[in-house]
């Protein structure tokens, strides 16, 4: 691009105007994102920002870790709120419903309109995209993404004479196994029920044949017979099989007592698998979830949203970034680094993540598990619907109330909620 013409201008006049332009000029970013996982993440990110900027010295990118999902989108939006600028924000993918809303963000067809953008806006798993197609328009882009896995002790299997690259694909089997697991302080399976409850209740909802949720974000079905035995269910497999503590499991610890021995088999997201990879001490495999009347996980995690409130320059520079990340060769990266999957196709067709996947198969369960996946729970007032969930599910486990019960309160305050957006 020609910056100036020297027609009529003395090339000494010319140069003294190009010595005394800034060398270039610098647009700032602003990014928010989470870690649910724990572990070295924010190492990961760091490293990839780097990397961009390298790549465009003319874009600063200030990547802030602001701690998990919710923490995220609390700290992100009062940052707006206030005045502070930020441009882009990682934040959960069932968060779009409540962003648009609240009119925060602006569709990716505003600002991805070449060929090339469009080629790019394609290129994700369908599956990750479902939490981000809303009404013909696309609002998140996927970044750290997941389905839930079930992680298993090989040689807690061994030990209890069962099949180590057997693990169970129905309920049925995961009961009679847990059974066969459960060891004096050992148990035969934890699924975690702080944190996140509602996506552990969601998988055994959908492996039990019925969603939480219709797809225009407007009906919950927390009260349905089948989603009812759902949680009857869950609570079963402490009270009645013995096979997983009574009360609550806690998410943030539930990875280190895998590891410490503390359970045989634990359902948590594929985000844990690299830290479960270096840490563990022992031969442990990686398996989709068991199945009822069907197999299948919410997808779940974190995808890029772009604010409203921001210049022309700084949309470019933060799709160039966005681009930049979730480009294959960076989303291997991301995913070996992580255990998140890649989250195109053509990630898992760079030759760093076929050789990693090829000497590490668990790396593609998560990945395979699309297949069978769904789109996360999410709705309007998604926070508050979830919250209320959420506090269904606990009650219920924990013995205050019954499961029918807790999920009759559940539904009715849903109701109230999206009363407003029928």
């Amino acid at each position: 691009m020609k910056l100036f013409s020297t027609t009529g201008l003395g090339l000494a006049t010319a140069m003294a105007a190009v010595l005394a332009a800034p060398a270039s000029a610098e647009t700032e970013l602003t990014m928010y994102y989470p870690i649910a996982v724990g572990g070295a993440l924010t190492e990961v990110v760091d490293g990839i920002v780097a990397d961009f900027e390298a790549a465009n010295p003319d874009i600063k990118v200030n990547a802030i870790y602001s701690g998990n999902y919710d923490d995220t989108r609390v700290r992100a939006l009062s940052a707006l709120a206030s005045g502070e600028p930020a441009q882009l924000a990682v934040m959960f993918s069932i968060d779009a419903y409540d962003l648009i809303e609240q009119e925060l963000i602006i569709p990716f067809e505003d600002v991805a309109t070449t060929d090339a953008d469009k080629e790019w806006l394609s290129s994700f798993y369908p599956a990750l995209m479902a939490n981000s197609l809303i009404e013909g328009q696309t609002w998140g882009i996927p970044f750290q993404r997941s389905t839930i896995v079930a992680y298993y002790n090989k040689d807690m299997f061994r030990a209890a004479g069962l099949d180590p690259e057997a693990p169970p694909t129905t309920w049925d089997e995961m009961i009679e196994m847990g059974k066969a697991l459960t060891q004096g302080d050992t148990y035969g399976l934890m699924i975690p029920s702080t944190g996140y409850p509602y996506w552990m209740f969601q998988a055994l909802a959908i492996q039990n044949g019925k969603e939480l949720m219709s797809g225009d974000g407007l009906t919950t079905y927390f009260d349905d017979p089948t989603v009812v035995e759902t949680l009857e269910f869950w609570k079963s497999l402490s009270t009645e099989h013995g096979i997983m503590p009574t009360g609550t499991v806690e998410w943030g610890t539930l990875r280190q007592a895998f590891l410490e021995g503390q359970t045989a088999m634990m359902w948590h997201s594929t985000g844990n698998l690299t830290a479960v990879k270096n840490g563990a001490s022992f031969d442990f495999g990686v398996a989709e979830l068991p199945a009822n009347v069907r197999k299948g996980s919410p997808t779940g995690g974190g995808n890029f949203y772009l604010f409203k409130d921001t210049t022309d320059e700084e949309r470019a520079a933060a799709l160039k970034l966005m681009q930049f990340m979730t480009s294959p060769e960076q989303a291997a990266a991301w995913s070996i680094g992580t255990g998140y999957m890649g989250v195109s196709p053509a990630a898992y067709e760079t030759e760093a993540l076929k050789a990693y996947t090829a000497e590490f198969p668990p790396a593609l369960v998560a990945r395979n598990q699309l297949e069978n996946a769904v789109a996360e729970f999410s709705t309007f007032e998604t926070a508050r619907v979830r919250d209320g969930l959420n506090n269904a599910i606990q009650s219920a486990l924990t013995g205050a109330k019954g499961p029918a019960e807790a999920l009759a309160e559940a539904q009715a305050a849903a109701v109230r909620l999206l009363a407003a957006y029928q």
